[in-house]
């Protein structure tokens, strides 16, 4: 299960919504081997596309870099479908190289840039098997880790 705070839900919902009609993309980095996401940082699609995403492979570097030197994970990473439902394509999973993340997908197919309503759901992909999770949405995480 993906146990999210709904500053962060509200902050990726967002950022799909901006990016729209391009497919946005994001991380969500958290404390290495707690599986808990809080630090939201959005990434530049450089595709530019509305079926497809691609992190900038520098600013990846960057991220990863940074994430080592605060002893941070990806938590969760994040993509929105701009025209199609909030499931993974065959290409999502086959950049999947994460197993210990949670894939957030984001549909903007019925609301656009607008404020209608989103689909927001959570995957594992692992060796290409594909587990939708349940998404639960907190106002803030208990002190001890989930």
């Amino acid at each position: 299960m993906l146990t999210i705070t709904r500053a962060l839900y509200d902050q990726i919902v967002a950022h799909a919504r901006a990016d729209h009609p391009d497919e946005a993309c994001g991380v969500v980095a958290g404390p290495e081997g707690q599986g808990r996401p809080e630090r939201f940082v959005p990434m530049l699609n450089a595709a530019r596309s509305p079926t497809f995403y691609e992190f900038d492979s520098t600013d990846l570097l960057k991220l990863y870099r940074e994430m080592d030197d605060r002893d941070e994970e990806p938590a969760v990473i994040y993509h929105s479908h701009t025209a199609t439902e909030a499931y993974p394509s065959r290409t999502d999973i086959s950049y999947a190289n994460e197993p210990g993340a949670h894939y957030v997908l984001v549909s903007t197919a019925e609301c656009g840039n607008g404020e209608g309503p989103v689909s927001f759901r959570s995957f594992r992909i692992v060796d290409g098997t594909v587990t939708e999770e349940e998404v639960r949405i907190v106002d803030a995480y208990a002190s001890a880790p989930m």
